[in-house]
């Protein structure tokens, strides 16, 4: 029983791997059964005297919004987040995430079943940050992201599914219904070797779900701490949208996602860039500094006008080509997938199959096929 539960878990963990090695896959292998290991049902939680009333509310409105995904939103009906585990630790994983010096194009990491992503996920800090002093040796610009979440795209059902942590639980009332939405859909539609498409897609779903929970469901408190948490996203996403458009016209690169298919379809690793004259390069780096300073005093403005809120300090004051790259994969697509859903007279069957309709095409065509979709606005 044991070796199958590793099978599975080595199967289902594709998504956080890349490395050929057995010692990256022992650690993904170890960690996820930690992770199952410390996993109890929600019903046996909220039956304990010993779980405080706080945690039973908030597993309770995680319920209420896993029928709401099955019965409203056509997602996954299975085991996936029924179960509760308190890891112990700010974050489930910690995604390392590499670019080059003048490139957002995310470097690959392939492996079977899962195909290639722009990540390699690790259950323990430390090993995350050696990862990336091994990157940056490499001359790449490097982000270690802590990661709430992950997906086994179903591949755990059978032994509990994927359970609610301890690193999201405390989240609002929308982001939680969101995350849950995202996590979810991975398990609705994925695509090997497409990482934009498959994290555009999840984000549309946890927008468009998100947005109808909140109207069916969500308190006055709860809708207007959303709407403010939204409108500043929006601005935020903006504010680095204008920074990735002006870094790729100094880099030279016409793409509109982090995987560069505009410039080369299919391309696996983006550990390169186009050979530059000593003048060119020092010209390229006096630019980027200088949009990267822009954008500083843009965000310094952004955030006064807040109130000094900073829920986004911490990724703005490590902002490169890593951290960029990671925005665009979840963003590009994103505005295509909504357009799809009204195209789908927000049916979600109709567009679930729509969006397998496209998984079906070749890369480049499913990606150019979004972006032809436009942008309306999403009514949720």
């Amino acid at each position: 029983m044991r070796a199958l539960l590793i099978a599975g878990a080595l199967a289902g963990l594709v998504a956080l791997s890349g490395c050929s090695t057995l010692g990256y896959y022992w650690q993904s292998a170890t960690g996820h059964l930690a992770l199952m290991h410390a996993a109890r049902p929600v019903d046996a939680w909220l039956q304990d005297p010993a779980t405080p009333d706080p945690l039973k509310a908030r597993l309770a409105l995680t319920q209420k919004m896993r029928r709401f995904a099955a019965t409203e939103l056509h997602l996954p009906d299975n085991a996936s987040y029924q179960g509760y585990a308190d890891l112990q630790r700010p974050a489930a994983v910690w995604n390392v995430v590499a670019a080059p010096e003048f490139s957002l194009q995310l470097r690959q990491w392939c492996f079977p079943v899962a195909g290639c992503v722009g990540y390699k996920g690790y259950f323990d800090r430390a090993a995350a940050d050696a990862e990336a002093a091994q990157l940056r040796a490499q001359g790449l610009e490097v982000s270690v992201q802590p990661v709430p979440a992950y997906s086994t795209l179903g591949w755990s059902n059978w032994a509990g599914g994927d359970p609610l942590l301890n690193t999201f639980i405390g989240y609002p009332e929308g982001a939680l219904a969101r995350l849950i939405f995202h996590e979810l859909a991975h398990q609705r539609v994925y695509v090997a070797d497409d990482t934009t498409f498959n994290e555009s897609f999840a984000t549309a779903v946890e927008q468009l779900g998100g947005a109808r929970w909140l109207a069916a469901h969500g308190k006055p408190a709860a809708q207007a701490a959303d709407a403010l948490a939204q409108t500043r996203r929006r601005q935020f996403r903006a504010l680095t949208l204008d920074l990735q458009q002006t870094l790729r016209r100094v880099y030279g690169e016409a793409s509109e996602d982090a995987e560069g298919l505009q410039k080369k379809p299919d391309r696996r690793h983006a550990n390169s860039t186009p050979a530059a004259t000593p003048a060119q390069t020092e010209a390229r780096r006096l630019l980027k500094s200088t949009a990267l300073k822009d954008f500083a005093r843009r965000y310094a403005e952004l955030k006064a006008g807040w109130g000094g809120y900073a829920g986004y300090d911490l990724w703005a004051d490590k902002v490169n080509n890593a951290t960029l790259g990671t925005m665009s994969a979840y963003d590009a697509l994103v505005p295509g997938f909504e357009a799809l859903f009204e195209k789908s007279d927000r049916d979600w069957p109709r567009f679930y199959a729509a969006v397998q309709q496209l998984a079906r095409m070749p890369k480049a065509v499913r990606h150019e096929a979004l972006r032809g979709h436009g942008s309306p606005h999403s009514r949720g």
